[in-house]
Formats: structure tokens, C-alpha cells, sequence
């Protein structure tokens, strides 16, 4: 079974909702929708499409391709196979403290954004915040100056396609920094390809570590497991304030968030609506970024304490910046151990490794699987141990059978 166009890319849960389809339409067929239980996903009718395929050649769901694995001496080899091109690793924080306060992890991605706005010539920063009607939900902005960019600090953990906006960079004077998912750096990626003007507009991208994304559902759900209303619900903050930080409401008429639920409660709760896709994708760092960054999950966590981020280099333009936003004061960086990589991403790594054995499992139904290629699959299947190269298989065989998802969507 082949996936053919972009409606077998939905139908077959191969979708990832980074919203590329609807930014690279010429003729404005594609339409974004919030499915509350699944995710973003693109509607179209082929009957009035003139079948250019620019938005099936530039989905990240159904295949995404590392060519430039070899390409660099100084990649560190011993991270290549399971962590993608990297030609650095630093641990620090922004240097300014109010937005290291608000940030996720410590504010390192706000940081450099800030210095690309004000020192490194750039227009905008593309990226995701919260939507001011709906505060559950997500919107794409262009944040243009620090009080926009501490305005949408902190993760997101609900469905967000910031490639849906990617119109915005490629209209912009001057270069714009992008930032977002692994997934939607990749689907940002074979936009650049497919667009000359988006790709010269593109002046640095940085990802956000990504264990997958919650659908709506999970946040309404979670929301009524603490007995609020949504729409009585001014604001939510998914992480920050502190490390790692709380899942905070404040409602309508409030001066203060009225719930604070610990991070590890609340992502227990809402992980375990991501889609069948989030379990099927190798690249949880970001690996077709110019700089990514994360949870250095190897330290002692207080609620309250500063954070840390754990900052990944993996293009000579992303060192550049990176480098630069240092010289200039606005984060504080150390160059750290590569070993620490694994110790803080335990579950990604292995949830990578795993990958082979779900697309096996899927194979085994005759359904269509995404096409991955220099990731290094089979190899970082072996590296598990006896049992969770079965559950990777079997686990699967369970989903496929229990969900039905041996039956398209409609």
C-alpha cells in the first residue's frame, strides 16, 4: 500500500500538522483544522486541485531524508548515528533573568532569538504562542521585540502548525528566525527547497526537543479532570516559572493562576493522547536545525530553581549565531560533555531505537509507513536489549490492532 497525495498522508494518520501544506498551496485549496482528538490537520478536494503536488512534496509526515550526515569532519561521530549532525554541545541559560524565569527550560532559545532581533539584523521571529480567545489553543506569530517574545515563552503542549505562517518570512525585509518542532523544522526544510525567496528569507532555525504532541482533547480533558471550564480560562502556561515549572490556569477575572499542577503530573495526563505518528518519528532533537535545544533532565529539578538548557550546534550558521549571541551578552553558555546528550534524553534515545521495530510491526498489516532515510534505524534497533526489541514490535501490533488503525481515517 503506496501513500499518493496528501489526502492518503491524512487518512493514513501520517499527518504531523506542521501546517507546510497550506503555506506552499498556489492556489489557496488547503485548508488547516483543528481535529480535537488527533491534531492539525490539512482538508482538501482533489476535484478542485490542478494536482501540482507541492503540498505532498513538501510534507514532512510521510518522509523526511538526511543528506548531509557525511558532509561535515568536525560532527561529532559518536552522536551521529542516534542524535543527527551535531557539532557542539553547550549547557546554560539566557542571560537576561526574566526571560530565563519564564523560559521552559532557561530561556537559551528566547535568548538567541532576541540577540538575531536586535543585534543580528533580523526582522522577526516566527514560532508559536497561545491564542488569545482560545488560551487552549495555539497561534503562529511574528514576534518583532522582547516584550513579544517573553509574551510566548514556555512549551506548548497542544497541536501548532507555525509553517502555516512561513508567508510571513518570506514577505519579510530582512531574514527571520524560525522556531519550532523537529517535525516542523523538517517540514520547514523542504519548504526552503521548493521556495527560493522563503529559503533566502530563512536566517536561522532552531528547534525545541519534542517527545510529541497532545491533542486538544488532552488539555480539554485534563482541564475538566481539575473541574474548570475552558472558556472561563484567561491564560495557561504548559511549563516556566522555575524549572521545570507548572501547568498554571488563570481564569477570567483573576489577578494570579488559581491552579498550579506539577509538570510531571500534568504531562503524565497529556502524553497519552499523542498520535500514531509521534510514536513512529526518529528525529526528537531536531536534527535539521541550525541550533536545538532542550531539558538537560541529568540535573536535580526544583519547581522553583533556574533552569538550564541543554543547546545542541548542528550547522556552521547556527554556530556562528550561537557564538555571536554570547560574545554579545545575551546568553551564558559552557561547552559541556557529549555524554551528557544521552543522560539527559534517556527516553528519546530510546524511543528512536524503537522506530525499526514499529515500522516492522506496521509492514507486517500491509500498511503504508513514513520513509525515513539516513537515520541510522536498523543499527539503533540492535542497540536494545532482547525485550524492548519485542515490545517495540508487539507494542505496536497491540495499537494498530486495538485502534483499528488498520482502517484509513475519514
Amino acid at each position: 500500500m503506496r501513500i499518493k497525495n496528501l489526502q492518503d498522508v491524512v487518512a493514513w494518520r501520517m499527518c504531523i500538522g506542521c501546517g507546510a501544506c497550506e503555506y506552499i498551496c498556489k492556489e489557496n485549496k488547503i485548508k488547516l483544522v483543528n481535529v480535537v482528538d488527533e491534531g492539525i490537520r490539512p482538508t482538501i478536494s482533489l476535484e478542485d486541485c490542478n494536482t501540482c503536488n507541492d503540498c505532498y512534496n513538501v510534507c514532512p509526515g510521510y518522509q523526511i531524508t538526511h543528506s548531509i550526515l557525511n558532509d561535515h569532519q568536525e560532527y561529532i561521530n559518536e552522536l551521529k548515528q542516534s542524535w543527527g549532525p551535531i557539532l557542539e554541545v553547550w549547557e546554560g541559560y539566557a542571560a537576561d533573568s526574566e526571560i530565563r524565569y519564564h523560559g521552559s527550560s532557561a530561556g537559551v532559545t528566547t535568548g538567541i532569538a532576541l540577540y538575531c532581533l536586535e543585534k543580528g539584523t533580523m526582522s522577526g521571529v516566527l514560532h508559536i504562542g497561545s491564542d488569545p480567545n482560545k488560551p487552549w489553543l495555539n497561534k503562529t506569530f511574528l514576534s518583532q521585540s522582547r516584550d513579544e517574545l517573553l509574551l510566548r515563552t514556555g512549551s506548548r503542549y497542544s497541536p501548532a502548525s507555525p509553517c502555516d505562517s512561513l508567508d510571513k518570512i518570506e514577505s519579510a525585509q530582512t531574514p527571520c528566525v524560525f522556531i519550532g518542532k523537529p517535525c516542523d523544522v523538517a517540514g520547514l526544510r523542504k519548504a526552503q527547497r521548493l521556495k527560493p525567496e522563503l529559503d533566502r528569507k530563512v536566517g536561522l532555525a532552531i528547534g525545541i526537543f519534542c517527545a510529541g504532541t497532545p491533542s486538544t482533547q488532552a488539555v480539554l480533558d485534563f482541564l475538566k479532570s481539575k473541574n474548570i471550564n475552558p472558556e472561563q480560562v484567561d491564560e495557561i502556561r504548559y511549563r516556566g516559572k522555575g524549572w521545570p515549572g507548572m501547568f498554571s490556569v488563570k481564569l477570567k477575572g483573576e489577578l494570579s493562576p488559581s491552579k498550579n499542577i506539577s509538570y510531571y503530573e500534568s504531562w503524565g495526563f497529556l502524553q497519552a493522547y499523542r498520535p500514531f505518528r509521534c510514536y513512529l518519528c526518529p528525529d526528537t532533537t531536531a536534527e535539521f536545525a541550525d541550533i536545538s535545544c532542550g531539558d538537560p533532565w541529568y540535573r536535580e529539578i526544583h519547581d522553583e530553581a533556574p533552569g538550564y538548557s541543554l543547546v545542541l550546534v548542528r550547522t556552521e550558521k547556527g554556530r556562528k549565531i550561537l557564538h555571536e549571541a554570547m560574545k554579545n551578552g545575551y546568553i551564558i553558555l559552557k561547552k559541556t560533555n557529549p555524554e551528557l546528550l544521552e543522560k539527559s534524553q534517556k527516553n528519546q534515545l530510546l524511543k528512536r531505537r524503537a522506530v525499526w521495530g514499529r515500522l516492522l510491526a506496521m509492514k507486517m498489516f500491509a500498511l503504508p509507513t513514513p520513509q525515513f532515510t539516513g537515520f541510522h534505524l536498523f543499527n539503533n534497533w540492535l542497540k536494545l536489549n532482547s525485550i524492548d526489541k519485542v515490545r517495540s514490535i508487539l507494542g505496536t501490533v497491540k495499537r494498530i490492532i486495538i485502534r483499528k488503525y488498520t482502517r484509513p481515517c475519514r
